[in-house]
């Protein structure tokens, strides 16, 4: 069977940002069209960058440049550069790290803010890292949402980043060092998800810009900005999780057309995981399969570091009361400050479940049991839903408290899922 799953997330919002800062018209082609993007989108559209569709495609008109506050005024070049720009991220964390930066560089007050949920996620790391570039910054309660940005440009420099909670913070800086008027090294400290920080600057070069990576792990980003380019946008990697997940659980073969062994996104090595509970995985330039046993069962008794492809995870774990041993993920620690605490979030749903469940502060241990009918309760994260409704393919009686959520990264789930497994279970109330 074949899937059909929507572009990259990842992907998407880093190249709407990179068009919006290039000289030229960018179209990007096979967008991911979702809650988050399209704030992404609206956001950008709010700091005076033009897009337009056009069939499959988004045609971004960049700026060449950081934003000018007042972009809505008849003539931008005559505008108040001390009038507020407000910039609402929705849920959208993509929007609250990647554009403050690119603010930083334009001119004037940017007011960057979300839902309770955007505001519950840290922000310090990145408002720290915006001051000692020179830029005035002030943050919400506990560094967070909501977050202002007074910009006159931003020089460049040698700055250490925390980047323990998130990678999105050296991320949002590297995107917008292009367009300071020196070069910026970043020295990371306690980086997860590295492979984010690959795709990132694979982007960033097929957008033109200058990069350097150092042996001891630092960064360098030349100025000199950014030139338009197209870019057709491949499938998301992680929402493929949930449909390669399903073929483990159902014995059943599905298949990722344009997600390969070109891919820029790490989180396809979760198919490799998959592959240590017994499914069996073809990676070929032009796709990636996967089948599972003929009766669907999964071998556990094992422990995987899961850093670097921590949206994952929660998958795995869904599934995990299914296999023969109790199954140990670690290394994600910094999961608890996505949109929900995901570890929490993951366990008590399986407690829920009946099923014996141990978790610390960065790992979760799930051990072999047969789940009973429960409401999982989603804490409007998308990726919960999605990871227990592949697990509803074997369990009867699992209902979502809130289905809708899957709409921030993939509106059609449901119908998706559906469409493979007409014959499975299915969460109840969709």
């Amino acid at each position: 069977m074949t899937a059909r799953v929507p572009g990259s997330k990842s992907i998407t919002n880093r190249a709407l940002l990179l068009a919006a800062a290039a000289t030229g018209v960018t179209r990007l082609r096979a967008p991911l069209v979702s809650d988050d993007t399209l704030a992404f989108r609206t956001a950008l559209t709010g700091l005076g960058v033009r897009i337009t569709e056009t069939g499959d495609a988004w045609e971004v008109t960049g700026t060449g440049r950081g934003p000018v506050a007042a972009t809505n005024a008849t003539d931008a070049d005559d505008a108040d550069a001390d009038a507020d720009a407000r910039v609402w991220c929705a849920d959208a964390g993509t929007a609250a790290r990647f554009l403050p930066p690119f603010a930083a560089t334009g001119k004037g007050r940017f007011v960057f803010d979300g839902t309770d949920q955007l505001r519950a996620r840290p922000l310090r790391p990145l408002a720290d890292a915006l001051t000692a570039l020179g830029a005035e910054v002030s943050t919400g309660p506990g560094g967070a949402l909501p977050l202002t940005v007074t910009a006159d440009g931003l020089t460049g420099g040698d700055i250490t980043l925390d980047s323990s909670f998130s990678s999105q913070y050296l991320t949002g800086l590297l995107l917008s060092a292009p367009l300071m008027s020196a070069p910026l090294t970043v020295r990371a400290r306690s980086l997860v998800s590295r492979p984010y920080i690959d795709m990132t600057l694979a982007l960033m070069r097929h957008f033109g810009a200058l990069t350097e990576e150092h042996g001891d792990g630092a960064i360098t980003v030349h100025p000199g900005g950014y030139t338009a380019a197209d870019l057709t946008i491949e499938p998301d990697a992680s929402t493929a999780s949930y449909f390669f997940a399903a073929a483990a659980v159902t014995g059943r073969s599905v298949t990722v057309p344009g997600l390969g062994t070109g891919s820029s996104q790490g989180d396809l090595g979760f198919v490799e995981v998959l592959r240590r509970t017994g499914a069996e995985v073809e990676i070929t330039a032009s796709a990636t399969t996967v089948t599972g046993r003929p009766d669907g069962r999964l071998t556990g008794g094992f422990d995987v570091d899961m850093g670097n492809i921590s949206d994952t995870f929660m998958t795995l774990a869904a599934i995990a009361p299914l296999a023969d041993g109790p199954v140990t993920v670690t290394g994600i620690g910094h999961a608890r400050l996505k949109e929900s605490d995901r570890i929490g979030a993951v366990a008590r749903n399986l407690r829920a479940l009946g099923i014996h469940t141990e978790e610390g502060p960065e790992r979760i241990t799930v051990h072999p049991g047969a789940p009973r009918p429960a409401e999982i309760a989603c804490h409007r994260d998308h990726r919960i839903a999605m990871a227990f409704s592949v697990l509803g393919l074997r369990t009867g009686g699992i209902t979502l408290d809130d289905p809708a959520c899957v709409a921030k990264t993939f509106p059609g789930f449901h119908d998706e899922l559906r469409r493979l497994f007409p014959g499975a279970a299915t969460p109840q109330g969709i």
